[in-house]
């Protein structure tokens, strides 16, 4: 499946205290979540996220291993996070809760047009075209039901 959305270009080693910080979490209002998400980064992120891809520098989501981070991406309009590398447990968080990840370094600016091949694993820019390395089949078609809760009901619980 193809699905593209606009670029928020973010740097290196942005951690889940970034993307949603821990004051926050006193409340399970994901709309908190989404309000003040990248706060602490840049305040200008959290009104461009809906319908983006969020292509960030190596190691995003290091720090602490809160899905919240994952949540309030997927919450905001997220629709993939693209790097050439993500910290494990945010990895497979994203996973786990149905946000795509494409482990790639890609080339792109701040608003430009991102496509991704959910099947093939390939990310195109306006740049050019990226490989991205490949999710196991097990990892798609959690992907593909909408994360590991739907993965799991669609399977029966196996």
């Amino acid at each position: 499946m193809l699905v593209s959305g606009h670029a928020v270009v973010i740097g290196d080693d942005v951690d889940t205290d970034m993307i949603i910080a821990g004051r926050y979490l006193r409340t399970t209002d994901r709309s908190v979540w989404v309000e003040h998400a990248f706060e602490d980064y840049d305040r200008r992120i959290a009104g461009r996220l809906n319908g983006s891809v969020l292509v960030a520098g190596k190691n995003i989501g290091c720090g602490s291993s809160r899905e919240q981070a994952v949540v309030a991406l997927k919450e905001s309009g997220v629709r993939a996070v693209v790097a050439p590398s993500f910290a494990r447990i945010f990895f497979r968080n994203c996973v786990n809760l149905g946000l795509y990840v494409f482990e790639a370094e890609v080339i792109c600016k701040d608003g430009d047009t991102v496509s991704f091949d959910t099947v093939e694993s390939y990310v195109t820019t306006p740049a050019g075209v990226y490989e991205a390395k490949p999710l196991s089949p097990r990892m798609r078609e959690i992907l593909s039901a909408g994360g590991l809760n739907a993965y799991l009901s669609r399977e029966g619980g196996q």
